[in-house]
């Protein structure tokens, strides 16, 4: 078994001052609250390749995963964090206009926030891979052209004991972020 290496976002990062690798497109909506299921705004490549390129994140699904989960994917624990358990976010990422653009550049900015607060971002592994039984790994590098669509699965690490409470998208330094409530 190979073990693998995780990076994980920081808790206290602050999300309305995110990485701002995305904006929002102009005139775009000012409402930043949706449902599941629902897209959010179209928003603006921030990638050199594809700086004309408009997509949407739809996240549709999120689920917690288990101990079991983790123990399983093959991660290696990181004592000095506590244990963590996975939560799987399933997402429609839709490109809308512009150049081609990959995969991975329209799910970066996502973001879990949980019922104490602690926002992370998607995990990355270094060194090895993680699997997880119900969250096939998305090929980042996929190139979607307009009107092209690709559902994938993200996973992100929270400390046990919490629950997800809101899957964000976040949008540069000066927009408040995008989010996606769970409501039960």
């Amino acid at each position: 078994m190979t073990l693998a290496v995780v990076l994980t976002g920081c808790n206290g990062m602050d999300v309305g001052k995110g990485s701002g690798s995305s904006s929002p497109s102009p005139g775009a909506s000012a409402r930043t609250t949706f449902k599941l299921g629902e897209a959010g705004p179209e928003m603006e490549s921030a990638k050199q390749k594809s700086a004309d390129a408009k997509y949407t994140v739809a996240p549709t699904r999120v689920e917690t995963g288990t101990k079991a989960d983790m123990d399983g994917s093959g991660l290696r624990k990181d004592d000095k964090d506590g244990p963590r358990i996975p939560v799987f976010v399933w997402s429609t990422l839709t490109h809308k206009s512009g150049s081609a653009m990959e995969v991975g550049d329209m799910d970066d900015d996502l973001v879990v926030r949980t019922n104490t607060g602690y926002r992370t971002r998607p995990l990355i592994v270094f060194m090895g891979s993680a699997t997880w039984p119900n969250c096939p790994a998305t090929d980042d590098s996929k190139q979607l052209s307009a009107g092209q669509s690709e559902k994938v699965c993200t996973a992100f690490l929270i400390p046990e004991g919490q629950t997800a409470a809101a899957v964000e998208v976040t949008r540069g330094f000066h927009a408040k972020p995008l989010e996606w409530p769970l409501n039960g």
